[in-house]
């Protein structure tokens, strides 16, 4: 019998930069089937996504309203049981909350909404709805990430004193780089929000830094400008930040480093020793300790050093590279237990990040904000993420 949990999706369809990727990640373990989907505003390009999918014309919706109506109303056998949103930031308070308003479990890109207010209000309806939400901060579902937090966690660093995390693309270094379909809406403030740079690449350095460290980001004193002329959000970055701990950081975040691909990488300093791990290396984690030569440890199953947690998200042994789209894949199994457990009534795990981390990520976009209007002064971040 077909025990898989059933998606849909709403956004990813033909010429969709990350929808493709999204459907690979979701059915990598064979634990999710795709349904349903409302795959863009246009009917055509919709309608050639779902058939290439294997759909059923009238399981291939024109509006995500619809789809959300007529899902609800199909048998609890039948309908899809969790909404995976891949859309520009505009659509994602509204997706989401028709989703969850008619019963639906969501799966959702970064940022959780383009504003800090959306955020928010996209909490409260969560919590009234009691249904499961999650977010694809990709980089914290990397194995050796989770390594890194491990270890921190197990004391064996002592206590966290510096954090560097950089986060340099180059993809918008030129204004010509800016008519792409990807670019056109990153870059406008009606469908990316009230950041450009920072909302959409600095939230994953953000949340980077507070999965790994298992520590808040209490404090940011930031700069922010736009580098391209005539562009209306920032495309370049640079933060102080604080942790709840007293330790300090720095974060970057550019757009225009022209050269540079993806190349999030992340310094950890403890009273022991240290950690370093990048993106474009993303199965090794840099280990060093006082006194000691530097260690690489290595992803792999079969790698009886690692955490045995960090082992469960390696599919295959030690030498065989991972990457992007297993760390994409470890995201979708952990949301499709959490709603496997729903359907059985059983107690779910504590699977990923949820809007709490959601709302920290906009409070310390706020708050970045904020700092760079007003001459690079310090913001408190608590009073923004849990306001009286």
């Amino acid at each position: 019998m077909n025990n898989r949990i059933r998606m849909g999706m709403v956004g990813g369809g033909e010429g969709a930069f990350i929808g493709a990727i999204h459907r690979m990640a979701a059915t990598l373990d064979g634990q999710i089937e795709i349904v349903a989907g409302c795959f863009s505003s246009n009917p055509e390009r919709g309608r050639i996504t779902g058939e290439k999918l294997g759909l059923t014309a009238d399981r291939v919706y024109g509006d995500y309203t619809t789809m959300m109506r007529k899902e609800a109303a199909r048998s609890a056998a039948t309908r899809m049981e969790f909404v995976a949103v891949v859309t520009p930031n505009a659509l994602h308070l509204p997706v989401a909350t028709a989703a969850l308003e008619h019963g639906f479990h969501v799966l959702s890109d970064k940022p959780a909404a383009r504003t800090l207010e959306e955020v928010l209000s996209l909490k409260r309806t969560i919590i009234q709805s009691q249904l499961f939400y999650g977010l694809t901060h990709t980089y914290s579902a990397y194995p050796m990430v989770l390594q890194a937090r491990e270890m921190i966690l197990a004391g064996q660093l002592g206590s966290v004193r510096r954090v560097a995390v950089a986060y340099p693309q180059g993809w918008l270094s030129s204004a010509e780089d800016g008519y792409s379909k990807q670019a056109l809406w990153r870059t406008d403030p009606t469908q990316a929000g009230e950041s450009g740079c920072f909302g959409d690449i600095a939230t994953h350095a953000h949340n980077l830094v507070e999965y790994a460290t298992g520590l808040r980001m209490t404090e940011v004193c930031a700069d922010l400008h736009s580098v391209v002329a005539g562009r209306a959000l920032d495309d370049d970055g640079a933060a102080l930040f604080k942790l709840e701990n007293s330790a300090r950081g720095t974060l970057m975040a550019s757009q225009i480093c022209a050269g540079e691909g993806n190349n999030l990488n992340i310094s950890i300093y403890g009273e022991k020793g240290s950690l370093f791990w990048q993106q474009q290396i993303p199965n090794q984690l840099q280990v060093k300790r006082k006194g000691r030569p530097m260690e690489i440890f290595q992803a792999g199953a079969d790698c009886v050093y690692l955490n045995e947690k960090v082992r469960s998200r390696c599919r295959t042994p030690e030498g065989h590279p991972e990457g992007y789209i297993e760390a994409f894949a470890n995201i979708y199994r952990d949301f499709a237990i959490q709603v496997r457990a729903a359907r059985n009534d059983t107690v779910a795990i504590d699977a990923g990040d949820s809007i709490e981390a959601g709302v920290r990520g906009m409070a310390f976009v706020r708050g970045a904000i904020e700092s760079s209007n007003n001459h690079s002064r310090w913001v408190a971040l608590e009073p923004l993420w849990n306001p009286l």
